[in-house]
């Protein structure tokens, strides 16, 4: 007799569960969220060559694969392209953030910054913008191999963030504006 209000509780719970789990699908949706990643992007960027003046760069690699995971083509040559994303800053590097007693460093910044715009013809769809994005991390001279792979992670890491950044920010021209 004492498992039948177990079992309705359960039952009860669950029910619950998941009438508060579809309410909150709902409320997503219609307030318009997207997974990143789903939004539109102008259609003149089917075809995309990315000008850039360091093509082995970190964020050049993760910007070509995030345009490609997208199923944009990136072309070699602007003849053959609808839209140029003209990347003219390119660069990463690192700041001492706080140093020891013995004046040695204690704990890095790392940043890595870029400089954008996006032309589709001779319009310009995208006026110049500089994104940055910076990591901390702490350095322990005695763990300095582990320290190095560290520092190579969190540069990656950033690429991808920028990337992502710029798609976002080319996600935007394909939103409408509302009417007003």
């Amino acid at each position: 007799m004492m498992n039948a209000p177990v079992i309705l509780t359960h039952r009860f719970v669950r029910g619950t569960c998941t009438v508060v789990l579809t309410l909150v699908c709902v409320a997503l949706c219609g307030c318009g969220f997207q997974l990143a990643g789903t939004g539109d992007v102008p259609n003149v960027l089917a075809t995309t060559y990315v000008q850039t003046t360091t093509p082995n760069s970190e964020f050049y690699d993760s910007l070509r694969d995030t345009l490609r995971s997208r199923g944009l083509e990136v072309v070699g040559t602007p003849e053959r392209a609808g839209a140029r994303l003209i990347i003219s800053e390119d660069s990463t590097g690192q700041r001492v953030l706080s140093v020891s007693a013995r004046n040695t460093p204690r704990e890095y910044e790392i940043f890595y910054a870029v400089t954008f715009a996006l032309q589709a013809g001779s319009e310009s769809l995208i006026e110049p913008e500089q994104l940055v994005v910076t990591r901390s991390y702490t350095y322990d001279e005695t763990q300095v191999l582990g320290k190095a792979r560290e520092e190579r992670i969190l540069r990656r890491s950033l690429a991808d963030d920028l990337a992502r950044r710029v798609l976002r920010r080319i996600e935007a021209l394909a939103v409408p504006m509302p009417a007003g």
